[in-house]
């Protein structure tokens, strides 16, 4: 008899899984089902589950297919059910292709190509309709969103735009998309939610159709360059009752919504000053610091730094005033200082591109203060110090991959609830003004 496991959440049984289910079936005599946990689930990063524990497994079991179904726990529980029940055969989707060549060891190891094009019509919960995303873009960034979104329950990336055909076939082939396209309207017409990933200059244009279109908009930052144009774009979303979101990752990991909690909550007294740094050494080819009109420091980096300061001090400064350095021979600002006034506190944000400097957020009140290590903007960590040494209180929290699954779970959230989340939306507003003010010209350049 040739034994056959296979792995997985089940969240939402839809045909993929059903589908994936049967193959895995045919490859032997008698299949064994892992069902993850809600804890290992949380464990590894997986958010946005909308079953229990129970309602998956009888999923699972009532399509007939399982000879027996295991509830997955822990990490390396993979080796010890293979060898414990005498597997032959694990398999699992090929979107995790060379993940588990380690089991090879015990077993064989076989990847099924995965289900393309799964749509919400063939969900078996009617109730929990996944969300059939596109991708805006082929970059670097669009390359790590792929793999996280993999991690939240109820959205699958259907497709790719890129003007440059031949870069959205590569990438569609890449990450085993359904389709790929040169044309964005035709594209629009194949989702229902668009996660924009393109170069900053055309954010405005693509979100601007995407929300005429009916469509919910996940915009990489900086959205866009003027406050015009975002408090436009969140109009044009209330309008036609969408969701618009920025995707600023560390708004939404759990680290840093429990950092500004603690330090708004009068721990360390009255907050007075924020200091926040984000640098690093970029290679001089890259497109950061070779797109003179889009690239820089300011434009890259300081949405992180931003963030921080308006989550802490509100969004009513009073000025702001920008120090940068840039090469002699011209191009971008490798370094911007940022200064920021309240009514009775001040702000500092650094960063760079071409500058290095310690990547660290220092909240400063007058009962004491709270230090949060670089690179704070994937909180994990942060203490907070008082004048007697023996009151510090160290916080720790689990920040999973590259965090970007924290940003698509809000995203879905918001798309579930019908919430278009006004408080976010006046922060990207503020940022985009931030922006305006620089580009403008009303900046002091380091000599």
């Amino acid at each position: 008899m040739t034994k056959v496991i296979t792995y997985g959440t089940f969240d939402l049984l839809h045909y993929g899984h059903q589908s994936l289910l049967r193959r895995a079936k045919a490859l032997g005599d008698y299949l064994i089902v892992g069902v993850t946990s809600e804890n290992y689930d949380r464990y590894r990063g997986k958010l946005n589950v909308q079953q229990t524990l129970m309602e998956r497994i009888e999923n699972v079991r009532a399509l007939g297919l399982a000879d027996e179904i295991v509830v997955e726990e822990y990490e390396g529980q993979k080796i010890d059910d293979i060898t414990r029940m005498g597997v032959d055969i694990f398999t699992i989707g090929s979107d995790w292709v060379g993940r588990f060549d380690y089991l090879g060891e015990y077993c064989k190891v076989v990847y099924l190509e995965r289900t393309k094009g799964i749509s919400s019509t063939q969900l078996r919960d009617r109730q929990h309709p996944l969300i059939r995303l596109g991708v805006a873009g082929s970059g670097r960034i669009a390359n790590r969103f792929i793999p996280e979104s993999k991690f939240v329950s109820g959205v699958t990336v259907e497709g790719v735009f890129n003007p440059h055909v031949d870069s959205a076939q590569s990438f569609a082939q890449r990450h085993e998309l359904a389709f790929y396209s040169g044309d964005y309207d035709s594209f629009l017409n194949r989702v229902n939610a668009v996660y924009i990933a393109s170069p900053h200059e055309t954010h405005y244009d693509y979100a601007r159709r995407a929300l005429g279109a009916g469509k919910h908009v996940l915009c990489e930052k900086p959205m866009v360059f003027t406050k015009e144009e975002a408090e436009e774009l969140f109009a044009l979303a209330r309008k036609n009752h969408v969701i618009l979101m920025e995707a600023v990752k560390t708004a939404y990991c759990p680290g840093f919504q429990r950092l500004v909690s603690c330090a708004k909550s009068g721990k360390i007294g009255r907050i007075v000053g924020v200091d926040a740094t984000f640098t690093k050494l970029v290679p001089p080819h890259m497109r950061e610091v070779q797109d003179n009109g889009n690239g820089g420091s300011m434009t890259e980096l300081a949405t992180y730094p931003l963030l921080a300061i308006f989550k802490l001090l509100g969004l009513q400064y009073e000025h702001v005033r920008f120090y940068s350095y840039f090469p002699q021979n011209g191009g971008v600002d490798l370094f911007t200082q940022i200064h920021m006034q309240y009514p009775g506190a001040v702000a500092t944000a650094k960063v760079g591109l071409g500058v290095k400097s310690e990547g660290s957020l220092v909240i400063s009140g007058t009962r004491g203060y709270i230090y949060v290590p670089a690179p704070w903007w994937k909180t994990e960590y942060f203490e907070l110090r008082y004048e007697n040494p023996n009151e510090v209180e160290k916080n720790f929290y689990k920040f999973s991959g590259d965090g970007l699954r924290y940003e698509i779970t809000e995203f879905l959230t918001c798309i579930a609830e019908g919430r278009l989340d006004e408080g976010a939306g006046r922060l990207s507003i503020e940022l985009a003004g931030v922006m305006e003010q620089y580009r403008a010209g009303g900046v002091n350049r380091l000599s």
